[in-house]
């Protein structure tokens, strides 16, 4: 025998929903008839007439509230329940916006979404402006309550003296209000933390929805009303996830997309005031000048995020980058003096990255970066021993990042290969050929199809080099860039 569920669970809600809209009840009708049997709250009520969750409503509500200027409201599924709830326990008092956007979203009065225990709640400056006779809070042409210009509104000077005194009150309600709390800000930050760490390890495909996501939640919020250092610290948000939507965008070889990314975070790093974010994100457009070939490029970004004088570990990235550029260029006295300096940056570190992950320096990166120099510089011997000690670190590291790891090992085979030793690349290269199809980059690729696979005598290797060549071209044919092709393209994951 069922268990009888419980008075006021779904399935009683959407009985009586369905029986009175039937029997041709209004949304008013069903409101009412909720709270008297289920003893729910006013703001609930309305809600459950209308059939919708709390995420519907919360969708709703956002879509809503950006056609009032200065008014946008950040909600999500929790943050409505909370305002069901209040002034209950574990709740959350829906500010005048709020209730505007409610209205607008279940087609009723303000004074239907309040009940006696909402009104003795209250701030006393929201019932003056409630209860005045055709008040509206926040006129829609108007982001701010506007002083009156109809002195005799009021019938005496008294009256008149006290209107005044209500209509300041309502301007500094109004410019006190933020649609963002600090947790809230420290929640995002947290987030962003989250996903730079997960982009060394995770599906990036999958991750980059994420972020995309994340960075849309930021902007709602810059389009409302916070205070100023609260603004700071949401620009700096944004800057740090623009900046990893851009290092996403140009692994998945997305250059051009990867640019626009880049010059809004470097906007978004001015607005926040962020000397680090600066300099990552200065990190980030040397990465993309690199692989788009404009080394020169490349070099002034490092140069320039330098200059920028930030802590953490983007010091010794910065010096690494400019290296790589240098290389690629031929330029030995420059690129073995940029990864001197790298050396000296890992030893005068002070304070730790903001984000971390993607966003951070870890020594075996830097011993990724140095490989790669010296074998450009025609140095194969420094830069397999550049190589193996990576790899040691990388081992030693508490996240293995399986973008380095790969270019690490490519390294060690072109090293190799660089002697004639076509089975040493091979070797070297069996984790990288076994990397899944979704954490195969375009920087691996690429570093891939730099190989010298013709390097050598031309009786070395025999069946090895044959192979190595077959394995490249295989693993270039499945790889990230081609699942995000043909992925349907929407958004979070």
């Amino acid at each position: 025998m069922n268990a009888r569920s419980k008075l006021g669970s779904k399935t009683d809600r959407d009985a009586v929903r369905h029986a009175m809209t039937a029997a041709g009840c209004t949304v008013a009708d069903i409101a009412v008839e909720m709270r008297a049997r289920f003893r729910m709250r006013p703001r609930e009520a309305w809600r459950h007439a209308h059939g919708w969750t709390l995420q519907e409503t919360a969708d709703r509500i956002n879509q809503v509230s950006t056609q009032r200027p200065g008014e946008a409201v950040a909600a999500d599924a929790s943050l409505v329940g909370k305002w069901e709830k209040w002034p209950g326990p574990s709740s959350r008092r829906p500010t005048l916006p709020v209730l505007l956007a409610m209205t607008d979203v279940f087609a009723c009065r303000v004074e239907d979404l309040l009940d006696l225990d909402d009104r003795r709640a209250l701030p006393e400056g929201d019932l003056r402006m409630l209860n005045r006779p055709g008040a509206v809070p926040y006129p829609e042409d108007d982001p701010a309550p506007a002083p009156s210009t109809n002195p005799s509104a009021a019938s005496t000077g008294t009256e008149l003296v006290s209107l005044a005194a209500d209509e300041s009150a309502s301007w500094a309600q109004w410019a006190e209000t933020s649609n963002v709390g600090d947790i809230a800000i420290e929640q995002l930050m947290a987030d962003t933390r989250v996903l730079a760490s997960e982009y060394l390890t995770s599906d990036p495909v999958r991750l980059f929805g994420r972020t995309r996501s994340l960075r849309d939640r930021v902007f709602a919020l810059l389009d409302g009303r916070q205070y100023q250092q609260q603004s700071v610290d949401l620009y700096a948000v944004a800057g740090y996830l623009c900046g990893l939507l851009a290092w996403m965008s140009s692994d998945f070889g997305q250059l051009r997309a990867a640019d626009t990314q880049g010059r809004t975070a470097w906007l978004c790093a001015e607005l926040a005031g962020r000397d680090d974010l600066r300099a990552w994100v200065l990190s980030t457009c040397s990465k993309i000048a690199f692989w788009d070939g404009r080394l020169r490029d490349a070099v002034n970004h490092a140069r320039r995020g330098a200059s920028c004088r930030p802590s953490g570990t983007v010091t010794v990235l910065l010096a690494c980058q400019e290296a790589d550029a240098w290389s690629q260029l031929g330029a030995q006295d420059e690129a073995l003096a940029a990864l001197a300096c790298a050396e000296r940056a890992r030893d005068t570190v002070t304070g730790d990255d903001d984000v971390g992950g993607i966003f951070s320096c870890r020594p075996a990166r830097q011993g990724n970066y140095a490989a790669a120099v010296q074998l450009r510089l025609g140095r194969p011997a420094d830069a397999l021993r550049a190589a193996d000690h990576a790899l040691r670190l990388l081992v030693a590291e508490p996240v293995r990042a399986y973008g380095t790891e790969a270019q690490i090992h490519i390294s060690q085979a072109a090293a190799h290969l660089t002697v004639g030793e076509a089975e040493g690349a091979l070797e070297a290269l069996a984790p990288v050929f076994a990397l899944p199809p979704d954490h195969r980059l375009v920087p691996v690729a690429r570093r891939l199809g730099e190989l010298p696979l013709d390097a050598g005598r031309p009786h070395t290797g025999g069946s090895a080099s044959v192979g190595l060549r077959a394995a490249v071209e295989e693993f270039c044919l499945d790889s990230a860039p081609r699942q995000l092709a043909l992925s349907p393209g929407e958004g979070a994951g």
